[in-house]
This record gives structure tokens, sequence and C-alpha cells, in this order.
């Protein structure tokens, strides 16, 4: 064995010792494999996404305030869990597009929509869905959650045995809040879209595709890669026992691109002006 390996599985052991200590000691759990070791190994044990926890999902500039990359990635986390019961998804802003989640293969019958007034509500909400029986998933829209209030829903997801995702999300506009004092949530993803890549000798768009950055797992390791959803908006089949995130390619080590030949400048036209000869660069 290489020392290479062995020191991974030495790391392995260490993210799964503080994952313990972690949860308190409340024994290994369950996850949800991506089926790639490149992602799954950023994950405490290499098992994957640890269900029955919180996650955290933002995004940048616009999507601080339509969340339209987050949501969909989001869906498509949380579409295997739909096994185990149905989503519940909550909302201030009355803006979600069931066929567009479709289009990604979750199912419009599997899912609960509930709109609130405001984010204490909304959190409130969340708190009494993951707490419930027979609930698989639950996605919530807030612009922020406190550490008291992360905690709340981390018990609530012990105490129902469902999975939360948190996406930050400020529907209305306006400045972030932001928290003080950490974070309870198992990670913390920022979602952006990216360029998708249109299958060999077929023209048009290809699968959509997105640029996900695990910046913090508890127990783990963060992680930037980018990934694709195949089958989505297409007359393609979409294969439920695999998972609905394909890796494309692993980005946190990637090389810079080579440098590129700077473009030569334009040549001087000769451009007359009233017989005078003067000479104007073309821009």
């Amino acid at each position: 064995m290489s020392g290479s390996a062995v020191t991974e599985r030495a790391l392995d052991a260490v993210r799964a010792k503080i994952a313990a200590l972690e949860t308190g000691g409340r024994g290994e759990t369950p996850s949800l494999a991506f089926g790639d070791p490149r992602i799954d190994r950023c994950f405490p044990g290499g098992r994957g996404l640890p269900l029955h926890r919180w996650h955290e999902v933002g995004g940048e500039g616009m999507e601080a305030e339509t969340a339209a990359a987050p949501a969909a990635f989001v869906a498509l986390l949380a579409r295997p869990l739909l096994k185990m019961g149905p989503a519940v998804w909550i909302a201030r802003r009355d803006d979600l597009h069931p066929p567009g989640l479709a289009g990604l293969g979750f199912p419009a019958g599997g899912l609960v929509e509930v709109w609130v007034r405001d984010e204490a509500q909304a959190l409130a909400a969340a708190e009494d869905a993951l707490g419930a029986s027979g609930v698989g998933a639950v996605v919530v829209e807030a612009d922020a959650c406190d550490l008291t209030a992360g905690r709340r829903l981390q018990l609530a997801c012990e105490k129902g045995q469902a999975t939360g995702f948190l996406i930050i999300r400020r529907p209305f506009g306006g400045g972030a809040k932001g928290t003080a004092g950490g974070s309870a949530a198992a990670t913390r993803w920022s979602i952006a879209s990216a360029p998708s890549a249109p299958a060999a000798g077929r023209p048009g768009l290809g699968a959509p595709r997105w640029r996900a950055t695990l910046e913090r797992c508890r127990g783990g390791r963060p992680g930037t890669w980018l990934f694709e959803s195949p089958g989505a908006y297409s007359d393609t089949e979409i294969q439920d026992d695999a998972h609905p995130l394909r890796l494309v390619a692993e980005l946190g080590d990637r090389q810079l691109a080579p440098a590129q030949p700077a473009r030569p400048a334009s040549p001087a036209i000769p451009f007359p002006v009233r017989g005078d000869g003067a000479v104007r660069r073309r821009a």
C-alpha cells in the first residue's frame, strides 16, 4: 500500500472521530453517496452527504435574490430523499415553478409548498416539518439562520429523521443580514450556474451544469466541482437509481489555462479629413 493511501486512511479515521465528537457520540449518521470518491471523500467517513442534518446553500450576485441556481441544485440533492417521504418547500415569495422542478426529475406529486409571511415563520415552519414523521426532506428559503435557530433545526432533523436544506435568499432584495456566533449547519455550499456542453454531434444546449463549492463541512473538507444533471430538460429518460448529479470536473486543484497571445493592434487606416491626410486608428 502506498504512503499516500495510508495517509488518506489515517485522515479518514481522524475525520470520523471529529464527526463523532460533533454529533455527541450519537453514532454513525446515514449518508447519501454521490457515487464518485472525489466528492464522497470530502464528507465524514468518505460516505457522502450526511442525512438527518440540515445544509446551507447560497449563491452570489443576483442569485442572492432569485436563488435560481441554488434551488435547482437543492432539488437535485433532495430528489433521492423522496423515496423516504414528500419534500416540504417553505418560502416567502410565491415564485416556485414546479414544472421546472419536474424537468429536473423532481416530481410535483412529491412536493408540498408552504408560503409564509416572514422569516421567523419560515424557520418555525421548517422546524415543525423536520420534526414530523414521514417527511423526506425540507427546503426553507431564508436570509439567515442564527446559531440558536440552527440548533433547533438540527434537533428537529434528529427527531423526525428528515434532512433539511436552507437556501440563503433575500426574495425582495435588500442587504444581507448576516449572523454572528457560527452556524449549526452540517455543510455550507455556494452554487453558481455554469455553461453547458452539448453532446458530441448534437446541436443545441447540453445538460444543465453548476459550479458547486463546498465551503464548509463538519468533520470533512472543502472542495469545488463542476456538476451536471444528465437527462434534465430533455427527452432522455432519467435514471432513478443513479445520483441526479454527475461530476464533470474537480476544480479545486485545476491548473490555470495557458496565457493566450496578445491580440495584435489593428492597423492604422488612412482617414482623410478635409484633404489634410490625417490618420486615425480603428477602434
